[in-house]
């Protein structure tokens, strides 16, 4: 049984309960929240749900999912998350902000946005750029070196137990129209390809690659703030969820916009995020990773699909969770492996041409100078001295380009079929 929230939802719809000078409050509603936009500011309430992997059926729940939510989305966008506000009832009877009454529930207090500002709209609108998403990469690198590690929680059998309660939601969902085949073939095809690299994500695990990350990297809770990337909105109500493997909270992104056709801004995000990171050695779970996270997508969306009360706009949440569906399944069929190798002296364009082939095949670019600079422990731009290049390499092969597929084995980022190596 959950609580009854018709009279806070009221209020917090009501411009009055603002101040005077708010005349309009607009609603952004989610299967786990409805934010209300009033002014400058934006307050975000969580619904009274409850579904296999989140509880907010309590108001001493949703404060703590408040409080999470707050103090975790300040590590990346400390100037948007304001505070928790309580939600009472006067003794008058009344519903109001302020100390005084009986807190019945409370919401997180968030400075307000354009919501043309969220990379989901710039997606939309064509306004996604390669250097922003250049740009995006690193701030996400960033991010995960500074996150907590967890040697606790993650692994394999963290996988394991996603991969079931997706098999769970997504059988459970009624109305999106799921082909019952599709959704064992997932099953059947996560397990099995989570049998071939759980060695490795336990393995990543003891080598602290598992951490307290976003949890929910998807361009919707991305959002351009004062003209630089921002991350907010991450997975707050379960430690369990977000404390992953960092390649799988990249995967979300990357899952995002191979769905959206982008796939060129992918390969971008995929190339620059490795070439910070060094995290090469986890690709043969990625194509895990990716399919997982597509499944979320798709009974998230179904769920969502459930509270649309217009005919049409239920056909399209029906469509796109259908088509998130297959997407999982496509990301675990195996596809041949290819190599391709780009040799040639300096200047003579085979960073251009790599450049180029990368995002048509989903490939995974391995520069031979971003590799040297990483055994020096620099970044890719800075400069070497003379002395770090020696005479050999000179040679007329300066490039390689390793175009491994998309399949299980090839360990790649969108699906469409490649590595690539420099």
């Amino acid at each position: 049984m959950t609580e009854d929230q018709q009279a806070v939802i009221a209020f917090l719809g009501e411009p009055s309960s603002y101040g005077p000078a708010i005349g309009r409050v607009d609603i952004i509603e989610t299967h786990i929240s409805l934010v209300f936009l009033a002014g400058d500011r934006a307050y975000k309430l969580k619904r009274a749900v409850k579904y296999p992997y989140l509880d907010f059926s309590t108001s001493e729940h949703r404060r703590l999912a408040c409080e999470a939510e707050l103090a975790l989305n300040r590590r990346t966008a400390p100037a948007l998350y304001l505070e928790v506000r309580a939600v009472t009832r006067m003794p008058d009877g009344k519903i109001g902000f302020g100390p005084a009454g009986q807190a019945i529930d409370w919401v997180v207090v968030m400075r307000r946005f354009e919501q043309s500002s969220l990379f989901d709209a710039l997606a939309q609108t064509g306004k996604l750029s390669a250097p922003l998403m250049y740009e995006l990469a690193g701030h996400i690198a960033n991010f995960h070196a500074m996150a907590e590690r967890r040697y606790d929680l993650g692994g394999a059998a963290a996988l394991a137990a996603i991969a079931e309660t997706n098999h769970r939601c997504l059988t459970e969902a009624q109305h999106a129209g799921f082909a019952r085949e599709r959704i064992e073939e997932i099953r059947h095809n996560s397990l099995q390809r989570l049998e071939a690299v759980g060695g490795l994500l336990d393995q990543r695990r003891a080598e602290g690659k598992v951490r307290r990350c976003h949890g929910d990297l998807h361009l919707r809770n991305i959002c351009l703030l004062d003209g630089k990337s921002t991350l907010f909105d991450c997975l707050e109500f379960s430690d369990a969820l977000a404390s992953i493997d960092v390649l799988y909270d990249l995967a979300f992104l990357l899952m995002d916009l191979e769905h959206r056709g982008l796939t060129e801004f992918a390969n971008v995000v995929f190339n620059r995020y490795l070439d910070l990171t060094n995290e090469d050695d986890g690709l043969p779970a990625l194509p895990l990773f990716l399919s997982l996270r597509a499944a979320i997508r798709a009974h998230v969306t179904a769920t969502a699909m459930d509270r649309a009360t217009q005919v049409e706009k239920k056909r399209q949440m029906a469509c796109e969770a259908c088509s998130y569906l297959e997407l999982a399944a496509r990301l675990l069929r195996p596809r041949p492996s290819r190599l391709i190798a780009i040799g040639g002296l300096s200047g003579s364009g085979k960073s251009t041409l790599a450049a180029a082939l990368a995002p048509a095949i989903g490939a995974r670019v391995l520069r031979s100078d971003v590799i040297r600079k990483r055994l020096f422990g620099v970044a890719p731009e800075t400069p070497l001295p003379a002395s770090a290049y020696a005479q050999q390499d000179a040679g007329p092969i300066d490039w390689i380009i390793i175009d491994a597929g998309t399949g299980p084995e090839a360990c790649l980022a969108t699906a469409r079929g490649a590595l690539a190596i420099r």
